[in-house]
C-alpha cells in the first residue's frame, strides 16, 4: 500500500474519533494521565497500533543529548498525538507537538485539550509537516 495524504487523513479521522470516544465516556475535568490510559485501551480497541509515551532522541550539533522527552503517542509510526487536560491551549502547546512531529520526521500531528465541553469543535488541532505535503494526495 502506498502511503498517502488521503491514508494520512483517514488515520487521522480514527484517532480523532479514538479521542472523542474517551471524551464522551469521561467528560472534561480529569488528569491528562487518565484520558492518557483510557486512550491505549481504545486505541487496541480500534485496532491502531502505537507507542506510548515514546521517548525521543534530541540531537545537538551531531550528538544525542541525554535528556528525557517523550511524546505522548506515535500511532502507525505516522502521527504523533499530544494530550492536555488544561483550561486553554497555548502556542508553547502547539510548539511542543510540531517539534515532536518535525523530529520524529512524521507527516502529521494532532494536538488534543480533553478539558473542554466538546471535543470536537473546541478541543483539537493538527498539524502537518512537509513530509505531508510530499505525499500524493490520493
Amino acid at each position: 500500500m502506498e502511503l498517502t495524504q488521503k491514508y494520512i487523513n483517514e488515520l487521522t479521522y480514527k484517532i480523532t474519533g479514538a479521542c472523542i470516544e474517551v471524551h464522551k465516556f469521561l467528560g472534561p475535568g480529569l488528569f491528562e494521565n487518565v484520558y492518557h490510559q483510557c486512550l491505549t485501551k481504545e486505541f487496541q480497541l480500534c485496532g491502531l497500533k502505537y507507542k506510548s509515551e515514546l521517548e525521543i532522541p534530541i540531537s545537538y550539533k551531531g550528538e544525542i543529548i541525554d535528556c528525557k522527552v517523550k511524546c505522548d503517542f506515535l500511532i502507525e509510526d505516522l502521527i504523533v498525538l499530544e494530550l492536555k487536560s488544561v483550561a486553554e491551549i497555548h502556542n508553547i502547546h502547539r510548539a511542543q507537538t510540531m517539534n515532536y512531529m518535525n523530529i520524529l520526521k512524521v507527516p502529521k500531528a494532532i494536538l488534543v485539550n480533553f478539558n473542554v465541553m466538546n471535543l470536537y469543535h473546541e478541543g483539537q488541532e493538527t498539524f502537518v509537516s512537509r513530509y505531508f505535503k510530499q505525499l500524493n494526495k490520493i
